[in-house]
């Protein structure tokens, strides 16, 4: 049954017809293909067209595009949304949904499966051209197109995205995941103007690198949308890029100091939003809104309750995901002095430039390996004598003190008596830990540790991990005292920074005690 049909036998609102086509919702349940390639559920969907200005869909003109498509459900969403909103308009039934599938909905889908996918939760077909579509079109394909391209392969690796030429150098029969939207050549629709760009844009793709390297992507999708210059462009994304890393320290800079970013939603657990997936990191959806300047309106969620803060997104150069942590960085960054902050003292990773993987040797300078190995041996025309490290005493952390937590909802724990050590001077370690401090005595280490080891300075640290490892340039919240006598306590701190009460209360449901 068309909707031509439909509107004579029983004349139902355009809404009323597409909740009657899309009961039961599929898309509400359907599996996602990995976690790089995520489908949105209709209802996260829906909170992110809220953010949009909701005249766009009563404007007949409006057109919209997802350069993304994987489920078709940010297209079809619209469409439920421009269907009331122009009955007014344009009141027959059948003319809306024409003026709508083929003048203002438009998306381009990642894979050959999606782009079936998309089109028959948008036209209630897979071919847009045949009489089960909702709106039929001279074409299969409709206004969602799918066009088969190929990497640009330079040294083993796409030159545009990153992708592994071992890996994603395929046969005609397989899917090369060479997106169109970011490589070049002609796209589909780009003579066009567009009024809002959305989507989930895939998160990464192996990147050949060693076990299971991955390189992100989905910055280089709202990239290309920005040089669409559309209105507004709305996507939901990992949230790793707040604290940059591999691929993402220029796509940081640029959105932290975009005075056009309006809202930014932020969830620490993907699983709030997408049910059974584990993005490490969590997620986060925003909208960049091009004729507006000012402050963004940032959103996160403590207790399932919704907290709204409206900030600049580049007070620090990390962004402070939690709204209820700015208050208790701007009392600690103002009222420490000039003694820095740890980031200055930690580390590089490969202190002693020993790998990971380095075999323990017979005998040679004590060297510490991971936990399982504990102290060993390390070949001593290996280590420079020089090392500004080697003649001190030391604090060892390890590389990756949280490996495998990636909600960070819960409470997170990152350093303790069990991970640490404390290297005597002669003493080295491989890449399994960095170096927190050197000092002269084991006191002025073993005082350090607990300052380490409060919960106010762990915190402190939380504010730029994104991620398992724990780099020196995440230490850059957490203040240098400079000199280390006694042990330190969270009330200690808590005096010598002013935090309250209750941001004490907040800190201590975000850390969990040293065991």
């Amino acid at each position: 049954m068309n909707a031509a049909s439909n509107e004579t036998v029983n004349p139902l609102s355009g809404i009323e017809l597409l909740n009657t086509i899309y009961k039961p919702d599929v898309l509400q349940c359907l599996a996602n293909l990995s976690n790089d390639e995520v489908f949105t559920p209709p209802d996260v969907v829906n909170e992110i067209l809220d953010m949009l200005p909701q005249e766009l869909f009563s404007n007949p003109e409006t057109r919209f595009l997802d350069p993304v498509s994987k489920s078709g459900v940010f297209l079809r969403e619209i469409a439920k949304r421009l269907l009331e909103g122009l009955k007014d308009q344009i009141p027959d039934l059948q003319t809306r949904l024409d003026h709508i599938f083929h003048k203002q909905l438009f998306g381009i889908a990642i894979t050959e499966l999606t782009a079936l996918m998309s089109r028959r939760s948008v036209y209630c077909s897979k071919n847009a051209n045949s009489k089960w579509s909702v709106s039929t079109f001279e074409t299969p394909e409709g206004n969602i197109a799918f066009t088969r391209i190929k990497h640009t392969w330079e040294n083993g690796k796409c030159k545009y995205c990153g992708a592994s030429k071992s890996e994603y150098d395929r046969s005609g029969d397989l899917e090369t995941h060479a997106y169109q939207f970011i490589h070049p050549g002609k796209k589909a629709f780009e003579d066009m103007k567009f009024d809002v760009i959305v989507g989930n844009p895939p998160y990464q793709l192996s990147d050949g690198g060693h076990g299971v390297s991955a390189k992100p992507l989905y910055h280089l999708f709202v990239e290309a949308a920005k040089k669409m210059n559309p209105r507004y462009i709305t996507m939901i994304i990992p949230s790793r890029w707040f604290a940059g890393g591999k691929g993402l320290d220029d796509f940081r800079e640029s959105m932290l100091n975009d005075d056009r970013m309006s809202h930014l939603v932020d969830f620490e657990n993907s699983a709030s939003i997408f049910p059974g997936v584990d993005v490490a990191g969590g997620i986060c959806y925003f909208l960049w809104d091009r004729n507006r300047h000012g402050l963004c309106k940032v959103t996160n969620y403590y207790n399932d309750e919704k907290v709204e803060m409206e900030r600049k997104l580049n007070e620090y150069s990390t962004f402070i995901r939690s709204n209820l942590a700015i208050s208790i960085l701007r009392k600690v960054t103002h009222s420490h002095g000039e003694t820095g902050y740890l980031s200055s003292k930690v580390s590089a990773r490969k202190p002693f430039g020993l790998a990971t993987n380095y075999v323990p040797q017979n005998s040679g300078i004590p060297c510490w390996f991971i936990q399982r190995i504990g102290l060993k041996y390390a070949d001593p025309a290996l280590i420079d004598k020089d090392n500004p490290y080697l003649n001190k005493w030391k604090l060892l952390l390890p590389k990756a003190p949280i490996a495998g937590q990636t909600d960070f909802s819960k409470p997170v724990g990152f350093y303790y008596s069990g991970n640490t050590r404390i290297a005597k001077p002669g003493e080295c370690c491989t890449e399994s830990f960095i170096i927190a401090n050197t000092f002269d005595t084991e006191d002025e280490t073993i005082s350090f540790r607990s300052y380490l080891f409060t919960k106010v300075v762990r915190f402190l640290l939380l504010q730029t991990v994104v991620s398992q490892d724990v780099t020196k340039r995440n230490f850059c919240f957490v203040p240098d005292l400079g000199k280390y006598s006694g042990a330190y306590t969270d009330s200690m701190l808590c005096k010598r920074w002013g935090i309250s009460d209750s941001e004490w209360a907040y800190i201590d449901s975000k850390i969990s005690a040293v065991e």
